[in-house]
């Protein structure tokens, strides 16, 4: 194999000597003042190779390295991303306003769990009618499958999935049927095994925590360059992997104080590459802080991210919906249908009203003539509310056929960018659990009794949370493509390209100006009204039939989950546990 000169390079102010360890040859490295290290060798396309900190051996994988095809502990191997030959050169990308969103994980979409065979489902995505495919993340983890959020190799792509090279694969072949990507990428900290970054730089900030472990500098001593670090990786993704957007996990988690926030400064860099792209980029917050200046553009003063999700909309629907009221639900289920009613109309529940599983007041109001509703993402399920049960358990283990499409149609009628989770479109009988693959048997050992003793203090019997290392608890968490051809699955997948279709042609349902949304309800007969322009989705939430005394007259019944209301005039009688859009005039 032929070599040529190349440069390896390394910021590491931290070790007092750095040398490149290059297909089991040892080089010397020469340092700037700015604690970068260098050295020009000759090195073929696919070398390995790793750094030697002082007298510390193995050799570290490279902190930017593409491709750890032995694990997070091997060695790093050379990966050219501008070699693979992409076939989305007309590609001009998708504004996420008028979107839909897939959240999967490529480990359990399908049986194989790789990029490749993600590529043989994309037609079913494209037939359904979503617009967006956001994959959790892929960074290289310890292990053979996780959730991805234990991620300590940033710039790699796991190899069980397919590696950089599958995942180039997998983006060309979504652009190709006119699906945009979002990666799910995580900032706010390392996972447990593998993370060598603390030996090259101080990675993490002196004193600071939070749910996960320690916070990445982003304001301390030296943190010029952690921020270029992770800003340089985000690029990395929408430049080099064609990737569309970027789901930023738990930026609530991110703790910086300087003047200008991270989360500005990667919106900065990342509206300019969009420009020279030729193509928007995206950025989805995940925020616990329903603080909408997180989506307010610069130039008014907010941060200038794209979008944000809204756990209130999926809190308020979940509990209307299942009558679940035991922690954060307990204000959800008390709010009612005039809760939901509020975030269809403002996006948050709590807008600075009192929180009581924080026990304090939390949140900001929305202002609703400046913000769009696309700005905020709504969803009925999502990675987190399943797999963060005891048990993993869908929302379909625990609702109705009528009721699990009445959810649907709330969610895919709202002023909001809706979200699927995989699998949710047909009513998946297969859990997505808590799963993880810790080599180390002290770490997979304190995982699980983590894990089940958690769900044991809140009266869960043991035997009845999964064990997160068994890996039966991973397999169970595949997705059976074969319910597709089954009743009721195969009907509530009908609805819901129903649903999209009609999406797509009634320009009411994509208007994302919140002023103009109104709701009506009643909470004892438990039916709702939701004012799409001229269009009225009625919701009937009750187990018996129910009449609605509209404000217009009724002129066609564009859509029913069941059978069709009956329409007299300005009122409507819907079948129980039932919903319909209907035209008025």
């Amino acid at each position: 194999m032929s070599t040529e000169p190349t440069e390896f390079a390394v910021w590491a102010p931290l070790p007092q000597q750095v040398r490149l360890q290059l297909d089991g040859a040892v080089h010397e490295m020469t340092r700037d003042d700015d604690g970068w290290w260098r050295a020009t060798v000759p090195a073929a396309p696919e070398a390995d190779y790793g750094f030697l900190l002082d007298d510390t051996t193995p050799a570290r994988p490279d902190p930017r390295g593409r491709r750890q095809p032995d694990g997070v502990h091997g060695p790093t191997r050379r990966f050219d991303p501008a070699a693979h030959r992409w076939m989305d050169r007309a590609w001009t990308g998708r504004p996420l306003a008028g979107g839909v969103v897939y959240e999967l994980h490529v480990g359990t979409f399908t049986e194989a769990g790789t990029f490749d065979a993600a590529v043989t489902r994309l037609d079913h995505l494209v037939s359904l009618g979503v617009s967006f495919v956001e994959l959790l993340p892929v960074n290289g983890f310890n292990g053979t499958h996780n959730w991805g959020y234990d991620g300590v190799a940033w710039y790699a792509v796991h190899e069980g999935y397919g590696g950089p090279a599958g995942y180039q694969r997998f983006v060309d072949a979504c652009h190709q049927r006119g699906l945009a990507v979002i990666q799910d990428v995580v900032y706010n900290h390392l996972g447990p095994s593998g993370n060598y970054l603390p030996e090259f730089f101080p990675v993490f900030s002196e004193g600071g925590a939070n749910t996960w472990g320690d916070s990445v500098n982003l304001s301390g001593p030296h943190s010029d360059e952690v921020r270029r670090y992770v800003i340089d990786n985000a690029l990395m993704w929408l430049r080099d992997m064609h990737v569309d957007g970027l789901r930023l996990d738990a930026v609530h988690a991110l703790v910086d104080e300087r003047a200008t926030h991270v989360l500005e400064e990667l919106a900065a860099e990342v509206d300019a590459l969009s420009v020279t792209e030729g193509r928007p980029l995206t950025l989805i917050a995940e925020s616990d802080l329903n603080d909408p200046r997180m989506v307010t553009p610069r130039a008014a003063g907010g941060l200038g991210l794209t979008a944000q999700w809204s756990d209130d909309f999926h809190h308020s629907l979940h509990a209307v919906l299942t009558g679940e009221g035991q922690g954060y639900y307990r204000d959800f289920a008390e709010g009612g249908l005039a809760g939901l009613a509020k975030v269809l109309t403002g996006a948050f529940f709590h807008d600075g009203a009192w929180s009581s599983f924080r026990k304090r007041h939390h949140g900001r109001p929305v202002d609703t003539d400046r913000l769009p509703g696309w700005k905020f993402l709504a969803y009925l399920q999502d990675h987190d509310q399943i797999g963060n049960r005891a048990t993993g358990d869908r929302i379909s283990a625990a609702l109705s056929p009528g009721l699990l499409a009445v959810g649907a149609t709330i969610t895919l009628t709202s002023p909001f960018t809706p979200m699927l989770f995989m699998g949710e479109e047909w009513g998946a009988g297969t859990p997505w659990q808590f799963f993880t693959s810790h080599p180390e048997p002290e770490l997979g050992k304190a995982t699980a009794e983590g894990r089940i003793g958690e769900f044991a203090e809140h009266g869960w019997d043991a035997a009845e949370v999964p064990d997160p290392q068994d890996p039966e608890t991973f397999t169970r968490s595949k997705l059976d493509w074969s319910e597709l051809e089954q009743r009721p699955h195969a009907d509530l997948l009908a609805l819901h390209t129903a649903l999209l279709a009609l999406r797509r042609a009634r320009p009411e349902l994509v208007d994302a100006d919140l002023s103009r949304v109104q709701v009506d309800w009643d909470d004892a007969d438990r039916w709702l009204v939701v004012h799409r322009g001229s269009l009225r989705v009625v919701a009937n939430l009750s187990g018996e039939p129910r009449e609605v005394d509209l404000d217009r007259p009724v002129t066609d019944v564009l859509l029913a989950t069941g059978e069709l209301p009956e329409v007299d005039g300005e009122t409507v009688t819907l079948p129980a546990e039932s919903a319909a859009v209907l035209a008025t005039r």
